[in-house]
C-alpha cells in the first residue's frame, strides 16, 4: 500500500486539539486538501482510530496557517471542522480555541519574528474575515508554553495567550442580529439569532423545560431535545440568511440560564448535534455579547457603558470574557472582546496517509478523458508538481477571471493606466480582468499579496518604480522585488512634475526656494507615501535646493493630489500622467519637470535644472508582473498580448494624452530594468541619507 507524507504539528489549543499545517504543506486543490484533512483526522469512523482525531468534534479540528496579505495583519488562519464518522470538512465557522495555537505555531515556523518578553500578532481569520490580536509570552524571543495560567477543561497550567477580537460582529452574515430582530419566535419558542464571532441560536433553558444545569451526557441522551434543537436550528439558519444548514455546523445552538451573579450567565453549547464538554471560545464571545446587550433572550441586568467582565459558565468551569460596550440601550454596541486561553505543542513530524483516503485514483485516467493527479508521495514539492502538471494538461490558460492588483488607491494615475490596459488585455486573453486596489504601506501590501499568490497567471501585478526599486531601496520589506516576481513586460514611462496648489503664494521655483530659505518649513508637500516616487523626488529637491519643507505621506497619489488641490498641502511631485488632467483644468500649477528635459505636453514648463535646482531626475516607469514560478509559457503568452495592447493606437493616444509614453519590452528587458533601478535608488538613498521616517 502506497503512503503519502506531509509535515504536521499536533497541538492542544484551548479546550480543542488538532493538527496544524502551513498552507504550503497542503494541496491548493480544495477537494484534494479536504481529503488530506479527512485522512489526517480519520473522520470516516466514529472513533477516528485511523487518524489523529479523538472521536468527537473538539478533537476533529484543523488549523491552516500562512502569511497574511490583509492590510495590517501578519498571519492568516483558516479553520476547518472535520466530520466525526462522516467524510466532511466545513470551513464556514471559526474556532477560537484553535486560534490560541496559531501564533505559537506561526512563530516556530518562521512566519512571525518574536519579540523579547511578549509578542502581539494581528491574525486574520479567513473563515469570518475578522481580525484578532493575539498576545503570547516570548522571553528571549522564543515562544513559551509553560506557565501558571489554568483554564477550565484542561489539566495543569500553561503560559497565558490573550485573544482580543476586534471585529467579529456580523462577520459571517454581515449583521450582528441577522434577522433584524433581537428576539425571534420559531414554533412557539423565543430565541435570539446572533452573529458574534460565531453565528448562534440562543434559547432560554426554561423554554425547553430544562434547568440549564444539565450535564452534557444528560443532554446528549435526550433524543427528543436534540431533534427539537436541530429543527429550531435549521429554521434559524434560514432566517439568518445561511440557507439550508442541514449539512453545516452553523449556526450553533446554545441553551442559556441565569448565572451565579449579575455578571455571569450559564451556557450549554452544542457543536451542533452534541453538547460541548466545556465551551467554544467563539461561542463564549457570542453568549457574552448577547448578555451585555439589551433585548435578547440572554440579556443580563443593564450596566453602564465601558469595559465589563462577563463569566460564561460551562460544564467544566467558566470562561471570563472582557467586553467593551459603547453606547446605551438599543444603541449599545460591542467594540471588542478579549479572553485568555493556553496552548501546548504535543508532537511535530510527518503525517502518513494511505491511498484509500482519496476518493479518486492518483493515476492517469484510462478512459481518455482529463488525466487525474499522479503522485508517489504527498510531499509539498511533488504535490505541487503533480498539481501543476494536472492543471496544465486539463486546462488552457486562462480558465478563470484574472485579477490585476494595483498597489495604489482607485482614482490615481496607476489605477487609471491599469484599468485602461485591462479593458483591452482581457478580451485578448479570453477572460475578464478585474482590478483589485490594495493601497497601503507604500505599495507593500499589494506587493506582498502578489508575491504569495498562486503562480498560475490568474493574479497579476501592476508594479512600478516605487514597488520594485524605490521602496525596497529605502527599507527592508517582506518581499523581494527581484526574486519574488516574474517580470512580464514594460508598460511605459512618465516624467515627474512639480506642482503647486493653484492659490500657492509663489511666482516660481526660485521664489519658493527663497521663501523656504527665509522661513523653513513654511510650506508642506504631499506624497503618495514614504518610499514612493513623489516622496523621493520631493526629498531630492529639498536636498539639492538646501531647504526644508514638511512632508505629509498619503495612502496613494489620489488622496495626495486631492489635498494639494484643496490647499491642505501646497506642493507635490506626482507623475505627469497623474497631474496633467488637473494642470489642464487649472486646479494645479505646473512649476517644473523633475527630469532631464522639457515635455511636449507642457513646453513652457522648465526643468528643475533650468529653474536652478540640479540633481532631481525621477522618471517613473510601470510594468506588469506575476508571482515567481509562474510558468514561462504563461508569462510569454501574457507578454505577447500586452505588447499587442500597447500597440493599439487608441489606447496609446489615451495614455499619451495623460502625459505618459508607452513602451513595450520582453520579460528579460523588464527584469534588467528592475535590477538596474534598484541599484540606482540604493545609491541615492545612501548618498542622500534618506530614511523611511
Amino acid at each position: 500500500m502506497e503512503t503519502h507524507t506531509l509535515p504536521c504539528v499536533l497541538m492542544r489549543a484551548g479546550t480543542s486539539r488538532g493538527p496544524f499545517f502551513l498552507r504550503d504543506w497542503l494541496p491548493e486543490d480544495e477537494q484534494l486538501r479536504d481529503e488530506v484533512l479527512i485522512g489526517a483526522i480519520g473522520a470516516s469512523d466514529l472513533l477516528q482510530v485511523d487518524g489523529v482525531g479523538g472521536g468527537n468534534s473538539l478533537t476533529s479540528k484543523v488549523a491552516i496557517v500562512s502569511r497574511s496579505s490583509e492590510p495590517g495583519c501578519a498571519v492568516d488562519y483558516l479553520f476547518a471542522q472535520v466530520g466525526v464518522g462522516q467524510r466532511s470538512v466545513d470551513t464556514r465557522p471559526n474556532c477560537g480555541n484553535m486560534l490560541a495555537g496559531v501564533v505559537p505555531f506561526a512563530i516556530e515556523q518562521g512566519l512571525v519574528e518574536a519579540q523579547d518578553g511578549e509578542t502581539t500578532v494581528r491574525v486574520f481569520n479567513v473563515n469570518t474575515r475578522s481580525r484578532i490580536d493575539v498576545t503570547v509570552l516570548t522571553p528571549n524571543g522564543r515562544i513559551r508554553y509553560d506557565g501558571q495560567t489554568s483554564i477550565d477543561g484542561v489539566a495543569g497550567t500553561a503560559a497565558p495567550i490573550r485573544l482580543n477580537f476586534l471585529d467579529a460582529w456580523g462577520a459571517i452574515t454581515g449583521s450582528l442580529f441577522p434577522t433584524g430582530r433581537r428576539i425571534d419566535h420559531i414554533d412557539g419558542v423565543a430565541l435570539t439569532c446572533i452573529d458574534a464571532a460565531m453565528p448562534l441560536m440562543i434559547v432560554q433553558a426554561a423554554e425547553l423545560g430544562l434547568s440549564g444545569r444539565e450535564a452534557p451526557a444528560e443532554l446528549d441522551a435526550n433524543r427528543a431535545l436534540l431533534d427539537r434543537l436541530e429543527q429550531l436550528r435549521r429554521a434559524a439558519g434560514e432566517l439568518m440568511g445561511l440557507g439550508d444548514v442541514s449539512t453545516s455546523v452553523i449556526p450553533k445552538p446554545v441553551i442559556v440560564s441565569p448565572g451565579d451573579d449579575v455578571n455571569s450567565i450559564r451556557s450549554r453549547y452544542f457543536t451542533p448535534r452534541r453538547c460541548h464538554a466545556s465551551h467554544a471560545v467563539t461561542g463564549a464571545i457570542g453568549v457574552a455579547t448577547a448578555f451585555a446587550l439589551p433585548g435578547t433572550v440572554a440579556s443580563g441586568d443593564p450596566a453602564p457603558q465601558g469595559v465589563r467582565g462577563i463569566a460564561v459558565l460551562h460544564p467544566q468551569g467558566r470562561i471570563e470574557v472582557e467586553v467593551a460596550v459603547h453606547g446605551e440601550g438599543q444603541h449599545a454596541r460591542i467594540e471588542r472582546a478579549a479572553l485568555v486561553r493556553t496552548a501546548r505543542k504535543i508532537l511535530q513530524g510527518e503525517l502518513h496517509l494511505p491511498d484509500y483516503v482519496f476518493s479518486r485514483p492518483l493515476c492517469a485516467d484510462t478512459n481518455g478523458d482529463k488525466p487525474m493527479l499522479t503522485m508517489k508521495k504527498l510531499t509539498p514539492p511533488v504535490l505541487a508538481a503533480a498539481l501543476a502538471a494536472a492543471a496544465s494538461a486539463a486546462f488552457a490558460y486562462p480558465d478563470k477571471t484574472i485579477t490585476l492588483v494595483v498597489p495604489t488607491a482607485a482614482g490615481g494615475g496607476n489605477d487609471a493606466m491599469a484599468r485602461t490596459i485591462a479593458q483591452k488585455l482581457g478580451p485578448l486573453l479570453g477572460q475578464n480582468i478585474i482590478i483589485d486596489n490594495r493601497a497601503g504601506a507604500n505599495g507593500s501590501i499589494a506587493s506582498e499579496f502578489v508575491a504569495r499568490a498562486t503562480p498560475d497567471g490568474h493574479t497579476l501585478f501592476f508594479g512600478y518604480i516605487a514597488t520594485h526599486s524605490m521602496n525596497p531601496a529605502l527599507q527592508k520589506l517582506r518581499y523581494d522585488p527581484v526574486n519574488d516576481y516574474e517580470p512580464i513586460g514594460l508598460v511605459g514611462y512618465s516624467p515627474t512634475l512639480m506642482v503647486a496648489t493653484a492659490k500657492a503664494p509663489i511666482k516660481d521655483v526660485k521664489d519658493l526656494v527663497a521663501q523656504l530659505k527665509a522661513k523653513p518649513d513654511s510650506y508642506s508637500y504631499a506624497s503618495a507615501g514614504n518610499g514612493t516616487a513623489p516622496h523621493f523626488a520631493a526629498e531630492l529637491f529639498l536636498l539639492n535646493a538646501g531647504v526644508k519643507m514638511t512632508g505629509i505621506p498619503y495612502k496613494g497619489s489620489a488622496p495626495a493630489v486631492s489635498d494639494t488641490i484643496g490647499g491642505q498641502t501646497q506642493f507635490m511631485f506626482p507623475s505627469l500622467f497623474t497631474a496633467l488632467p488637473h494642470v489642464k483644468t487649472g486646479k494645479l500649477r505646473a512649476l517644473a519637470i523633475a527630469g532631464p528635459k522639457r515635455v511636449s505636453y507642457l513646453p513652457d514648463v522648465p526643468t528643475l535644472k533650468e529653474a536652478g535646482v540640479d540633481g532631481v531626475d525621477v522618471m517613473q516607469w510601470y510594468g506588469l508582473f506575476a508571482p515567481a514560478k509562474t510558468p514561462k509559457a504563461i508569462v510569454d503568452q501574457i507578454n505577447k498580448a500586452l505588447n499587442q495592447v500597447l500597440n493599439d493606437k487608441e489606447l496609446v493616444k489615451r495614455i499619451e494624452d495623460h502625459g505618459a509614453d508607452v513602451e513595450t519590452s520582453t520579460p528579460e528587458q523588464l527584469s534588467a530594468l528592475v535590477k538596474s533601478e534598484l541599484a540606482k535608488w540604493k545609491r541615492v538613498v545612501a548618498q542622500a541619507k534618506l530614511t523611511a521616517d
